[in-house]
């Protein structure tokens, strides 16, 4: 049993406990005498950029035909947000129109997130930027929810559960397996590994503190790689 599951199980018996000795069923708490249970934190899994470009060419191309199904490109735009903007696949479904400022060499979305916290997301992918303005103009978008469950994009925002099984599909068809969150541990990794600072992934990912962001500064960072092999050659060039 893993220590995740003990420790759903002792909140369960400490509620009921709890629960118990207000009723007077119990004079004391028998779960105050036993300690907590400590869950280890375990370091993100990034999905190789490589593997998420083949799922997401199993969806659609950036440059899909003109007869191509608006829910195939909308699910093309939604799963390429969540991954350029290392976005939760949740806060990409609960995303607006008027969330979007596309304004040309500006353009940003706004994105709310856990606990109701709002952060403003830089686009800086021109291709991305392209496929989302197409995806726009192709459902007439122009208020109201962004990714839209019914095919004729008429209904209200596509649900978690709906895009989680789409992904699956897709990652099934590209024969690649990669869950739904490992679109943002990708881009996290990939901002470490490039130089960005921690804090400014931080704020980018919603992440509450730089703790939790620096798990990714644990994975295998290039950067540091690339840094210990240049100090390597110098120190070896240097005794010879």
């Amino acid at each position: 049993m893993s220590a995740a599951t003990r420790k759903r199980k002792r909140a369960a018996i400490a509620s009921f406990c709890r629960w118990a000795v207000r009723h007077d069923l119990l004079d004391a708490n028998p779960m105050d005498r036993i300690d907590t249970i400590k869950v280890p934190k375990t370091l993100p899994r990034p999905a190789a950029a490589a593997d998420v470009a083949k799922v997401l060419a199993a969806i659609c191309s950036r440059r899909p035909r003109k007869d191509l199904p608006l829910d195939r490109l909308r699910d093309r735009a939604l799963f390429e947000t969540a991954y350029v903007c290392g976005a939760r696949a949740a806060e990409v479904c609960g995303l607006y129109v008027e969330d979007l400022d596309l304004r040309m060499d500006d353009e940003h979305v706004r994105i709310h997130g856990k606990g109701g916290s709002v952060r403003t997301v830089l686009l800086d992918d021109r291709g991305y930027v392209a496929l989302l303005k197409l995806y726009l103009a192709r459902a007439d978008y122009t208020a109201g929810p962004l990714f839209r469950a019914s095919i004729n994009g008429y209904g209200g925002p596509l649900s978690y559960d709906a895009a989680h099984h789409r992904w699956q599909g897709y990652c099934t068809a590209a024969r690649v397996e990669i869950d739904i969150h490992q679109l943002r541990h990708a881009h996290a990794t990939e901002l470490i590994n490039a130089g960005v600072s921690i804090e400014a992934v931080r704020r980018r990912l919603g992440h509450a503190s730089t703790e939790t962001t620096q798990l990714y500064a644990l994975l295998d960072d290039k950067v540091t790689d690339a840094e210990i092999r240049a100090a390597r050659r110098r120190r070896d060039r240097a005794t010879r």
